[in-house]
């Protein structure tokens, strides 16, 4: 081939491959928006369900645009609008659906408290969406600043649904569900970091995750199948309480002097 000859530019990708991400962010915020739905007729279970669903395919978006090469800052910014819906409304509507309403009965003050924790734990979700957009590339991926809210969200959820499962009531449990409501809010704009497990988040392995995760995962998986409302809330508990211990244990921890 004559060196002086041109090659032919290369095929445009196709707009349609653009969509697949932002597909899969649009089915999580459909799932958020049922999850509203279904809390407001009484179908508690499903709509834990909708909001589970809807992390798994908030997981899913940027993975699939990074295999795809198709990121995009109109994704980025439609993501945290969908997550919004998803993990900071859905779950505020479904506890008040289910159990803060009930405040009304002692008192209209006590009332007016269930719907205002509903509103903080939807704010704090925006508050943290927002400062997590805004720290992008500016943070160790390997940690995240406060509570994710899609974590904040399935212990929500899970507390909803398992309670549910038992028989127990969102009357009886008013008050814990408000306690709840405004410890999962306050969570995700804390300061506290939490594991990320997202590797070493720098350079091609960023995404490499060490061998044990692997591990925890599949004995999730399998205690899934088994009791998925128990594990969910198991496993949620357990996240939301792990940046509290590591942050306890660090600021209790002696610093040992070294000497030359």
């Amino acid at each position: 081939m004559d060196q002086n000859e041109q090659l032919p530019p290369p095929r445009p990708r196709s707009r349609s491959i653009y969509l697949l991400p932002n597909l899969f962010t649009t089915g999580g915020l459909f799932g958020g928006f049922f999850a509203i739905i279904a809390a407001s007729q009484g179908r508690f279970e499903a709509a834990c369900i909708a909001i589970f669903v809807a992390a798994i395919l908030d997981g899913l978006d940027g993975r699939v645009a990074r295999l795809t090469n198709t990121q995009s800052e109109f994704g980025v910014q439609y993501d945290s609008l969908a997550d919004l819906i998803s993990f900071g409304m859905a779950p505020a509507m479904v506890m008040y659906h289910w159990a803060l309403l009930e405040l009304k009965q002692d008192s209209l003050t006590l009332g007016k408290i269930g719907w205002l924790g509903a509103f903080l734990y939807a704010a704090c979700a925006a508050l943290r969406l927002a400062r997590f957009n805004s720290q992008v590339g500016t943070v160790d991926k390997r940690w995240f600043i406060g509570l994710a809210s899609p974590a904040a969200a399935g212990l929500m959820a899970s507390f909803v649904w398992v309670c549910q499962e038992f028989g127990w009531s969102g009357e009886e449990l008013r008050y814990a569900a408000l306690a709840l409501t405004v410890v999962a809010g306050l969570l995700m704009v804390s300061r506290i970091r939490y594991n990320s497990f997202k590797g070493s988040g720098h350079g091609p392995k960023a995404d490499r995750v060490p061998f044990f995760t692997l591990v925890i995962a599949v004995a999730v998986l399998i205690a899934l199948w088994i009791a998925p409302a128990v594990t969910l809330l198991t496993a949620t508990t357990a996240y939301a309480l792990s940046g509290p211990l590591l942050w306890f244990r660090r600021r209790h921890t002696p610093v040992q002097d070294t000497y030359v």
